[in-house]
This record gives C-alpha cells, sequence and structure tokens, in this order.
C-alpha cells in the first residue's frame, strides 16, 4: 500500500472528469459532497439488462469509470470545489490476471479479491492510497508492491504529478 498526494489536483481533476485517462477502471463507490451529497454504487442491477446485455458484460459486476464520469462531472462541475470526494476504483480483472502472469505463478487469479486506488479530496489535498485483497493468507507482498509500481507508473505516464507520502 502506497499513499500519495497528487501536486496538480485541477490537472488530475481534468483528466479524471473530462478525459478517458481512467475509463478502463471499475467503480466500486463514488461519494461527493457539495450543495448536497450524492453516492453511487458501481455495483450493476442485473434486472435493469436484458439477457443479451448481461452476456455482453460477462460476470462484470461493476460498471466501468467510462460509463459514469459524464454523470460524475455534472455533479461537480461549477464555480465551487466539492467539500470532499472519495472514489474507489478497482483494476478490471482482464489486468488483474496480467499482473498475476507476471509474478510468475506467485498468486492463483482466484486467491485475489481485487486492486483498488482510493481517490480521496478533502480540504484542498487529493490524496491516491493504493489497496489489494488476498484471499489467503501469505506473507509475498509481490503483489502488492508490483501494483503500487504500477500505478506510479501510470501517473508519470498520465503526466500527474504526485509526491509519494510516507
Amino acid at each position: 500500500m502506497i499513499s500519495v498526494k497528487i501536486s496538480e489536483v485541477k490537472n488530475f481533476m481534468a483528466k479524471l472528469l473530462t478525459n478517458s485517462v481512467f475509463d478502463h477502471l471499475l467503480l466500486r463507490e463514488m461519494d461527493v459532497q457539495t450543495f448536497t451529497g450524492f453516492q453511487i454504487s458501481g455495483q450493476l442491477n442485473d434486472a435493469f439488462f436484458s439477457s443479451e446485455e448481461l452476456e455482453e458484460r460477462g460476470n462484470q459486476k461493476y460498471i466501468l469509470w467510462g460509463e459514469v464520469r459524464g454523470i460524475a462531472y455534472s455533479m461537480i462541475k461549477g464555480s465551487k470545489t466539492p467539500l470532499s470526494l472519495k472514489i474507489v476504483f478497482q483494476l478490471p480483472p482482464q489486468y488483474t490476471e496480467e499482473l498475476v502472469q507476471k509474478l510468475a505463478g506467485r498468486f492463483r487469479n482466484e486467491d485475489i479479491g481485487g486492486l483498488y486506488m482510493n481517490i480521496r479530496f478533502e480540504k484542498g489535498g487529493l490524496h491516491i492510497i493504493t489497496g489489494t485483497a488476498i484471499k489467503t493468507f501469505t506473507m509475498d507482498k509481490s503483489l502488492e508492491q508490483e501494483w503500487d509500481h504500477m500505478v506510479k507508473e501510470f501517473l508519470k505516464k498520465q503526466e500527474i504529478a504526485f509526491e509519494e507520502e510516507t
């Protein structure tokens, strides 16, 4: 787990809300406090979809950020910044599987509950905290370390300035 402070909040928020940078991540939950509170559960409601649509989605249980980004933008846009913002993203299973393969057999896909990126904006500061959920006990931290490294490389590639916190 790492915690990073985003140095340029405006730049990050523009990439989050008006750009496709984060669109490939699953939205687990979102909480925005502006003139009122908005909460979004990223969990899909199967009853809303036809059987064909469900089949297309496969075993996807959460919505992609790209599918709700415009809604999130409309909740946040305006002349005032939100009082607070919390977003929990999860790396989709196909990318998690690629990471597991990179670790050459140290973990099995079914043992990983998720790889998370928690975004928090409060009192003018924006932080990202990574997290891993492993379903079995292990002393091996290689998955966590690789995920942390991936997140930092992703931020660098997207030209998002940050400082790692201790």
